[in-house]
């Protein structure tokens, strides 16, 4: 069975505070994903670290980190933004400052006990070609070098680009021998029209898949809505998790909305847990 996980993605609009982790695990959350952006997780503010380093060590939680893709300060962030921070974007200055980024996140770590990161590479209009690859792996290596000695582990996420497709995905890590690199299937980039589906990248990606981002849609945008409201097919999803040798680490990852107190939110993820951890349906005979 999967691990339980909430990202606070669903709360970005605020301040990631103690009362917002205590009802994610009040969910059933067994892990949470730190979403790294400065006005809602202000990973820069030792003080702020040094706060949720302290909640973390006080409760049976484990902690993620979702590599920062905003830039600065957020203060003009708003869910209609797309993006700014890209690892490999065609110019060399703005590669560095999004490393540099993602690194400042990282050093989280020093105080939080983070099990992995999950990097971002390209945006929607990236394109897969060897320029891209060699890109990729490059930011790849220098992230996976500066996050195992913080003992974070490297996942890639499946977004809705060419750049990160399953098949692009398993070649990068092949032509790049990054055996200890793995895999954030998310399930509902996966469900988008023209992305494959998500039974496909199950079978591609298999026991590379160490976490999911678990969200639905209607097939043609990036809703980020909670399980069973969209068209993703949850059976499927459900089979894919029971294949895989290892139980990953399942991710609510949920559209921020001003309306979403703790309250309701901590009532949907478990209503959500509870449908994803119903038994795998068996073939008619």
């Amino acid at each position: 069975m999967m691990k339980r996980s909430i990202s606070t993605h669903v709360f970005l609009q605020q301040r990631l505070h103690a009362g917002l982790l205590d009802a994610m695990v009040g969910a059933g959350a067994q892990s949470i994903e730190l979403f790294a952006a400065r006005h809602h997780f202000d990973y820069v503010d030792r003080t702020e670290v040094k706060e949720l380093a302290k909640w973390f060590r006080s409760n049976d939680c484990r902690a993620t980190l979702h590599q920062p893709i905003f830039d600065g300060r957020g203060a003009n962030w708003s869910k209609h933004v797309p993006p700014s921070i890209n690892l490999i974007d065609v110019e060399k200055t703005r590669r560095i400052d999004a490393m540099d980024e993602v690194k400042r996140a990282l050093e989280a770590a020093e105080q939080i006990d983070i099990d992995s990161i999950v990097l971002h590479l390209g945006t929607q209009n990236d394109t897969w070609n060897e320029r891209t690859l060699d890109i990729s792996m490059t930011a790849i290596e220098h992230i996976k070098a500066f996050a195992a000695p913080l003992g974070v582990k490297t996942l890639i996420e499946t977004l809705p680009n060419d750049v990160t497709t399953p098949e692009h995905l398993m070649e990068m890590l092949r032509i790049g021998h990054l055996d200890s690199v793995n895999v954030c299937l998310d399930v509902g980039h996966m469900n988008l029209h023209g992305m494959g589906g998500v039974a496909s990248a199950f079978e591609i990606l298999g026991d590379r898949i160490k976490q999911l981002h678990l969200h639905d849609n209607g097939g043609e945008k990036d809703e980020h809505c909670w399980p069973g409201e969209g068209t993703v097919k949850w059976d499927e999803v459900r089979a894919g998790i029971a294949a895989l040798k290892l139980p990953p680490t399942g991710t609510l990852e949920i559209r921020y909305e001003p309306e979403m107190d703790a309250k309701t939110m901590s009532a949907n993820a478990a209503k959500a847990f509870h449908m994803l951890e119903q038994p795998v349906p068996q073939p008619q005979s």
